[in-house]
């Protein structure tokens, strides 16, 4: 498939691992410039790229060194991917309002954040991609985790309204809601999971 990003410039935040590392390689095996992204300065020296930047995007000034880092590495991007997200278990009764506040700096507002640093850009050269990463579970949530999935709930609202603000602009924003993907800490999980539950080591 050619999506036709050749000399388009693509941030993938949170793409040292996981899901964003697969991300960042896809758009770039399709012609895409990527910038990679870490929140910690030792992950983002180890990445093999020609261009990597690292701040901790939970936080204005994380966000604003990571912009800064960007323009400064490759000019405007054409194409955001906040990929950047965590869970932490909890449950109901036993998570605090912290706890809750912590789920929204990072699944949220690190996103907001990047939007209102890149996007003026985007619509000033008429042409953008924001693709945000969500979860099955903001639709089909489970009683675990419920900071989580509210976060992403909210991320995936939030990309709605975004996407009106900025149509006729060029710039498009989509929420990709995916099931589990077969990352190495997804992996490591279930193995785990499966040795004390005498499930054998069968993938």
């Amino acid at each position: 498939m050619d999506l036709k990003l050749q000399n388009k410039t693509a941030l993938v935040t949170g793409s040292n691992r996981g899901t964003g590392e697969i991300i960042a390689h896809t758009l770039a095996r399709e012609g895409a410039t990527i910038v990679f992204h870490s929140n910690d300065k030792a992950a983002a020296a180890g990445i093999e790229s020609t261009y990597s930047v690292w701040g901790d995007i939970a936080t204005d000034s994380g966000c604003e060194q990571v912009l800064a880092q960007t323009q400064a590495a490759v000019g405007d991007i054409d194409i955001l991917v906040n990929n950047y997200g965590t869970a932490t278990a909890g449950k109901w009764l036993l998570s605090e309002s912290d706890d809750w506040l912590d789920m929204y700096q990072k699944n949220v507002l690190s996103a907001v954040r990047l939007i209102k640093g890149f996007s003026p850009a985007m619509r000033d050269n008429g042409w953008g991609r924001i693709v945000q990463l969500g979860t099955i579970g903001s639709h089909q949530p489970n009683n675990i985790m419920p900071h989580y999935y509210a976060s992403k709930g909210a991320l995936a609202t939030m990309g709605v309204s975004l996407a009106k603000e900025l149509a006729h602009t060029g710039i498009t924003v989509n929420t990709i809601s995916p099931g589990y993907i077969r990352t190495a800490e997804l992996e490591a999980g279930f193995r785990k999971r499966a040795e004390k539950k005498g499930w054998g080591d069968d993938w």
